[in-house]
């Protein structure tokens, strides 16, 4: 480097010249793409300003909404889905050494005996699905539902296999389904968050509010939580002696500080935190006419099995489909209590199972029916089940006399109905004794893949640049399961 020279060369006019021609123009375009192309920044430009406007995805899709039937606990396949002759016939035999040996249980210990269901199976629907005696409502809608026996999981305990079904990875700090879904396509809706999530059956899953975490997109993409009884989202009322003027305004100056801030730094979570205020303020007269379901016709609540003011999965569905009607992206239902391990009366097969089917039964079928019936089954995705299947052996933890199954990811069943779905189906088989997979896998990544590609997206392109690498819902696995697609 010779200074003098450099200096020299800086001022002369072919230096000028040459800068006017391309240096002006690089800069202007750098200005255009970072507002509106390719290299802008989230909360940076009028294109990034609301981090939840609508984008369109990769492709056309079938799905515009989904609603995430989430079977908190892992429900029994083996005495809902799965008809195994043999496995009854060798009830209360000792388990084959093969299907033991390198194998990790949960809780089983020894030999365990093998367990036939004590339940019976009917075959439904023009395609005959087998579906069991404790789901009579679901038997009359199966010509609707495509039934995925094959349904596989990494993680055989209750917390890892909730994260990794809904985020990807079977431990804390990844994005969710419904996270993603917001990130790559937005919401349709202004006065409801993108994202929302409902619980019955008593409590949190076991992987918590992690299960509908943003992980490390921007927090306006995570779930939001609906009470169904009392207050829908704490916090959103005013408080005491503020009406809703001085609410706006106090809202509209905080807007405007953060609004500057955000156009000095570009931090996206400050786009995220106007959106989320403003948001908030929406809620406050959107909320409670969703949650009134007093407007229903009487013959809607009675085929739900839904009363006004309640709390409970009935309720909870019908929620779901109004907030589809309002637009809303990602609707996830969790109920609790599916674990039959056996150990007492409330969490056998023989009583747990059957009320949890009587808790949801109805309310589920009621629901495709609704959506069909209205003209939104088209565009709404319907998936059931939980995070792993159950074992083909009785558990007997502690010489119990219950009977009831330990965790098995090995092989496990869910449901579909709606958009892009091919109805009447029944996909995937297992051994005689419903430990192995036989026919078409369906892993969870692919699971994750297909419901991407249903609403527009190549699961390997929709990513996010995270630490120095990009990451997506399916880590660096899944394919789509092509032969439940319409």
């Amino acid at each position: 480097m010779i200074p003098r020279r450099d200096q020299l060369v800086a001022r002369t006019r072919r230096q000028f010249f040459r800068d006017c021609a391309t240096g002006m123009g690089t800069l202007a375009l750098t200005s255009l793409l970072a507002r509106q192309g390719f290299a802008a920044q989230p909360g940076i430009g009028p294109a990034r300003t609301d981090p939840l406007a609508p984008r369109p995805p990769h492709f056309a899709p079938k799905a515009r909404s989904i609603i995430y039937l989430f079977m908190n606990g892992a429900p029994s396949q083996l005495d809902l889905f799965e008809h195994k002759p043999k496995l009854v016939e060798y009830n209360m035999k000792e388990c084959p050494e093969e299907y033991l040996r390198g194998e990790r249980f949960a809780f089983i210990k020894g030999t365990p005996k093998l367990l036939g269901s004590p339940y019976r199976f009917e075959k439904c629907g023009r395609a005959g699905q087998e579906i069991s005696e404790l789901l009579p409502h679901l038997k009359t809608i199966a010509d609707d539902i495509t039934i995925v026996r094959s349904m596989k999981t990494d993680a055989f305990n209750h917390a890892p296999a909730e994260l990794f079904i809904n985020t990807g990875l079977a431990r804390v700090g990844r994005p969710s389904m419904g996270s993603w879904l917001t990130y790559g396509l937005g919401s349709e809706c202004e006065n409801l968050p993108g994202f929302v999530v409902m619980l019955s059956g008593g409590g949190q899953p076991s992987g918590g509010c992690s299960c509908w975490s943003s992980g490390f997109l921007p927090t306006i993409h995570q779930g939001v939580q609906f009470r169904s009884q009392g207050e829908a989202i704490p916090f959103t009322a005013n408080p005491a002696g503020m009406d809703g003027r001085t609410r706006r305004e106090a809202l509209d100056a905080l807007r405007d500080l953060n609004q500057l801030r955000l156009d000095s730094i570009g931090d996206p979570e400050i786009a995220t935190r106007i959106a989320s205020y403003e948001l908030a303020y929406k809620m406050q007269t959107s909320v409670p006419d969703l949650m009134d379901l007093s407007g229903e016709k009487p013959e809607t609540l009675e085929m739900y099995g839904a009363t006004p003011g309640a709390a409970s999965f009935a309720n909870n569905c019908l929620l779901a489909r109004r907030l589809v009607e309002r637009g809303v992206r990602f609707i996830q239902l969790y109920h609790r209590g599916w674990d039959n391990h056996g150990s007492s009366m409330d969490d056998d097969i023989v009583h747990a199972l059957k009320d949890r089917c009587a808790e949801t039964d109805r309310a589920c079928a009621a629901l495709v029916r609704d959506l069909k019936q209205r003209g939104l089954l088209d565009s709404t995705l319907v998936v059931w089940g939980g995070e792993f299947g159950r074992t083909p052996m009785n558990e007997a933890r502690m010489g119990s006399t219950f009977l009831g199954r330990d965790h098995h990811p090995h092989a496990f069943t869910m449901w579909f109905a709606g958009a892009g779905v091919k109805p009447g189906l029944t996909i995937g088989a297992t051994d005689e004794l419903g430990y192995h997979i036989t026919e078409d896998q369906c892993h969870v990544h692919d699971l994750q893949a297909t419901i991407l590609h249903l609403f527009g997206f190549d699961h390997t392109k929709l990513t996010h640049r995270y630490q120095g690498r990009d990451f997506r819902l399916t880590d660096v696995h899944g394919e789509v399961f092509g032969k439940m697609l319409a």
